[in-house]
């Protein structure tokens, strides 16, 4: 359901709640303000379009999406795909990868895909989100120091070299309103719990640029030429087919990696409120935003795990909340938007370094080598390398699929097959009276019958062949079965048939039993040879 129909039903809309979600929205709106433009800024973008973004995505979001307290824009978690994304095709091939992910998003929503994220193991989100946290940190040592690194460095490796050849060229005064900045960010994080340290620092920062009047120290205004004061405009993007061809792969990076990003905002956001949210229709909000957010000079954007944390911890409780902080965009925006020029990069920089802290999850990280057993470390690792070394979507792409290995690995390692002596039936059932004819073998199945476990059934069952008259497989406790485990059954019933030993399947569940039947094997097995109770072989053979 959409949040804020859901919000409205509940009475959270009513008079009642106005206050505390108007308090929190102006917080968040107050919060967004020095984030949007510098990720924007670290995005490759200009830092208005970080504005526009959390303003025209954030308010659809908020109207549209799953989550009643859920407040979007843009994010850390972007910055290494936008601005690789940005250095190859430009704001405008930006723009439309966003669009473009918009589209997936909302398929994904309509679909009902949201439930399929939460799949994704923490090994590869702890890594890769580490990763992405040790990419912005490198990445803003050039404003935060005022270095001018050689141009043309693609990888990681080639950036840090470059930036480390143009460390002896370190701008003093930029390093030091950097240095200042930090320093207002820790000490009023700790001291002014109500107002925001990212404003407050940059506050500072802008205030002592302005009085110094420092030469060389890189603002947005020298290098952006300041912010417009207006308000974002509708521009429908030039789009071409091929266009569209090359960025089918970075739209979908965009639009995996803002799937997860949202939905693991939204469960912060229910652990914090009580909430609880709607998955596919968050996806569809999210996938309104970012077709919307390009089309007025926005590009991606994502639930904002820490604004929407600082929008629950201010009393938000409905989506008007999200509203005002649009609202209070808006404002700043059209009243002080000529100030803005005075910002210096370094105090955005230092504002990133601390995001890209706390995106690192260094304690988690660590943890996680500790405490995880060595194949989920070995995934966390890898996942970090390659997101690091490589590219986010390999990186996300080879995690995932290395978990999913290890998992039917341990899946394989937990389907029992174990040969049952008669006398350990005949306690099973609790029956002194149960017997089973001579040079009958017995065999149970517990667990999923598929295509790791097939062949540890044929390994099981290979001793038997030519010591039995009947082989007995009871499927009591296998919840499923899939095509190769209904092979290895083929493969079974020809073994027996060329040693002429009389196969029974015995309990099948009725989804497995309609399996069998579908695939044929009741017909080939013989119905009297597919029985509902093991005690019926007993009474058949009195019969006989």
């Amino acid at each position: 359901m959409i949040a804020i129909l859901e919000a409205g039903r509940a009475g959270l809309l009513s008079k009642a709640h106005w206050l505390n979600n108007l308090l929190a929205g102006v917080i968040v709106g107050v919060v967004a303000l020095p984030l949007a433009m510098a990720f924007a800024i670290a995005s490759g973008a200009k830092p208005e379009q970080g504005l526009y973004t959390a303003i025209v995505a954030g308010g659809l979001t908020s109207l549209f999406g799953g989550s009643r307290v859920q407040i979007a824009g843009p994010t850390g978690a972007f910055i290494v795909i936008l601005a690789g994304i940005t250095g190859k095709y430009g704001i405008g091939g930006l723009q439309i990868a966003t669009l473009m992910a918009g589209i997936m998003l909302l398929l994904m929503g309509l679909t009902k895909l949201g439930g399929v994220i939460k799949y994704i193991p923490d090994p590869v989100i702890v890594g890769f989100t580490s990763g992405i946290g040790v990419i912005i940190f490198v990445g803003q040592w050039k404003d935060f120091l005022g270095l001018s690194p050689a141009a043309g460095a693609e990888h990681f490796h080639e950036k840090f070299w470059a930036l480390a050849q143009a460390f002896p060229g370190l701008h003093v005064e930029t390093t030091l309103l950097g240095g200042l900045t930090l320093a207002v960010l820790w000490i009023s994080g700790r001291i002014l719990k109500r107002v925001p340290a990212p404003l407050v620092a940059m506050l500072i920062a802008t205030c002592a640029q302005w009085q110094l009047e420092w030469d060389g120290v890189a603002t947005i205004g020298s290098a952006f030429g300041g912010i417009p004061q207006q308000l974002p405009q509708f521009r429908l993007p030039a789009i071409s087919v091929s266009e569209v061809l090359q960025l089918i792969g970075p739209a979908f990076t965009i639009a995996l990696l803002g799937a997860i990003e949202s939905l693991l905002s939204a469960v912060v956001a229910d652990s914090m409120a009580g909430t609880k949210h709607d998955a596919n229709q968050e996806l569809i909000g999210q996938g309104i935003a970012n077709i919307c957010s390009p089309l007025f000079g926005g590009f991606a954007s994502t639930g904002a795990i820490a604004r929407t944390a600082t929008n629950v911890r201010n009393g938000a409780n409905s989506p008007l909340a999200g509203i005002v902080h649009i609202l209070t965009l808006i404002g700043i925006v059209m009243l002080l938007a000529p100030y803005a020029s005075l910002i210096p990069l370094s105090a955005l920089a230092a504002i990133l370094f601390v995001v890209a802290y706390n995106m690192s999850e260094l304690h988690r990280f660590g943890h996680m080598l500790r405490t995880a057993p060595k194949p989920d470390v070995a995934v966390l690792l890898i996942t970090f390398l390659l997101t690091v070394f490589g590219d986010l979507v390999i990186a996300v792409n080879i995690g995932v699929m290395l978990a999913s290995l290890l998992f039917m690995k341990r899946m394989s390692e937990a389907v029992g097959i174990e040969r049952q002596a008669h006398d350990v039936v005949r306690e099973e059932l609790d029956d002194a009276d149960f017997t089973l004819p001579a040079n009958t073998v017995v065999f149970a199945m517990e667990g999923p019958f598929f295509f790791g476990a097939a062949a540890r059934l044929e390994s099981a069952l290979e001793v038997i062949h030519g010591h039995a008259e009947i082989l007995v497989l009871r499927l009591e406790k296998v919840p499923f079965i899939d095509a190769t485990g209904l092979q290895s059954l083929w493969d079974l019933l020809d073994n027996c048939k060329r040693h002429k030993t009389r196969l029974i399947l015995c309990g099948a569940r009725p989804n497995v039993f309609e399996k069998l039947r579908r695939a044929g094997l009741v017909g080939q097995v013989g119905k009297s040879n597919v029985l509902d109770r093991i005690q019926q072989i007993a009474q058949d053979m009195s019969k006989k």
